[in-house]
């Protein structure tokens, strides 16, 4: 093992503490006056009330006003100022708290935009970190950086000392105070930084209530997004297999019925054997238009849900009685919910339930788009895992939906979806 690669890591170690503490304590050097800032505002408008004659305890009220107003108005910018020297000195970010103001936004500033600037409790955290807890984190910071000078000049006595040939012994114990004091001096600015930084997220950023509240939207926004693009993805391989895939087997399907008619003159296994793959082709059409109707119906797009739902019905065994009151149409992703809440419903009926009459009731109330399937069959029905109910379940939760069931034993059942009414013209 060779000298550098013994002393490589120590040294490298070495100048990223060194590194660190030239940052701490330039960040906390940089603090020193936004923190105090705010001092003589308060000192000065905090006298007025008592310095005046004060006859009743009424005549301090304009003053102490004053002074909250002020306060107020001085904290925003001394805000800026800690996000800032967050950022620059320590890449830390302070994010910016919510509601926004309306000069941020490029709006003009009215009476209710200050009312609600005045009232909201982000201001007063803000006043409050610069005008209770900024004096004290000023102390501290100048106790790092009064340790910082007096470790240094004690560390140095001793060369000053010795230059003179003057008091060596004395100045050797000062000098090792001062080099105490220097390795001291990292570790203090580090943790006083770790203080401003949690003080300055807690009381400058925003609180605990709105971080959820924002992801909460996040999640939702990531949520609808991901739901569009399964749709969308959905839409794409129905418009494939049904100008791709079908349109050959249909293709198939014509050449050999063809051959059967005309080739008459073939051995009879030859002829046996077309006829088998005619047969074939046309279960497999008569497959892949279930799968095509399954994944998203093209009418759905062309004619809306009115018409998606009454080709629906009409392939049922089962009588339906179908009823659809909107408004006009609604979101696709909220006419497919709607669609394959029906569908997936039918087809339960058709295959457990027994039924002799099913209603299908498409409406909309207020805000919501209510799809209700009922039949009269022999009940039981429910949304175990792995059921065709529990994955409409979670397909009317994608959108924000309500899904609900009813099926005691011996029936009837009803399957309720209430869905976000989302007008087409807004998407």
């Amino acid at each position: 093992m060779t000298l550098p690669s013994v002393l490589g890591p120590p040294s490298r170690l070495l100048r990223r503490r060194v590194r660190t503490a030239r940052q701490d304590t330039a960040f906390l050097a940089a603090g020193v006056v936004p923190h105090l800032a705010a001092v003589p505002v308060w000192l000065w408008l905090g006298a007025k009330p008592v310095v005046g004659s004060v006859h009743t305890p009424w005549d301090i009220v304009p003053g102490l006003v004053a002074v909250v107003l002020l306060l107020l108005l001085v904290a925003l910018p001394l805000t800026a100022v800690q996000r800032w020297r967050h950022q620059e000195l320590l890449g830390a970010d302070i994010p910016r708290s919510l509601p926004v103001s309306a000069a941020a936004a490029g709006q003009r500033l009215g009476p209710h935009h200050l009312l609600r600037l005045f009232t909201s409790a982000q201001t007063w955290r803000k006043a409050a970190y610069h005008t209770l807890l900024g004096p004290l984190l000023a102390a501290a910071e100048v106790l790092v950086l009064a340790v910082w000078g007096t470790g240094i000049g004690c560390a140095t006595v001793c060369g000053w000392m010795w230059a003179t040939h003057t008091g060596l012994i004395q100045a050797a114990y000062v000098t090792a105070g001062g080099v105490l004091l220097i390795a001291a001096a990292p570790p203090l600015a580090a943790a006083v930084t770790r203080v401003e930084t949690r003080a300055a997220r807690a009381l400058l950023g925003p609180s605990r209530a709105q971080r959820l509240e924002w992801r909460v939207t996040d999640l939702a926004a990531r949520r609808a997004d991901l739901a569009e693009a399964a749709d969308a993805e959905r839409r794409r391989i129905e418009r494939d297999l049904h100008d791709g895939t079908q349109q050959r087997l249909v293709s198939l399907a014509v050449n050999l019925g063809l051959a059967r008619a005309t080739l008459t003159d073939l051995p009879d296994e030859v002829l046996r054997v077309i006829d088998e793959a005619h047969r074939e082709a046309k279960e497999a059409i008569s497959e892949l238009n279930d799968l095509v109707r399954g994944l998203h119906p093209a009418v759905l797009d062309d004619r809306g849900l009115d018409a998606a739902l009454s080709g629906l019905a009409a392939r049922v065994a089962v009588p339906v009685r179908l009823h659809v009151d909107l408004d006009g149409r609604v979101a696709p992703r909220t006419e497919s919910v709607a669609y394959f809440v029906v569908s997936e419903a039918l087809t339960n009926v058709t295959k457990h339930s027994r039924a002799t009459r099913v209603d299908v009731s498409v409406r909309r109330t207020g805000n919501v788009v209510r799809v209700e399937v009922t039949d009269d069959g022999v009940g039981g029905a429910g949304t175990a895992a792995g059921t065709g109910l529990a994955g409409l379940a979670g397909r009317v939760g994608s959108v924000d939906g309500v899904f609900r069931i009813s099926s005691p034993a011996g029936g009837p059942t009803a399957v309720v979806a209430e869905l976000p009414w989302e007008p087409l013209c807004e998407r």
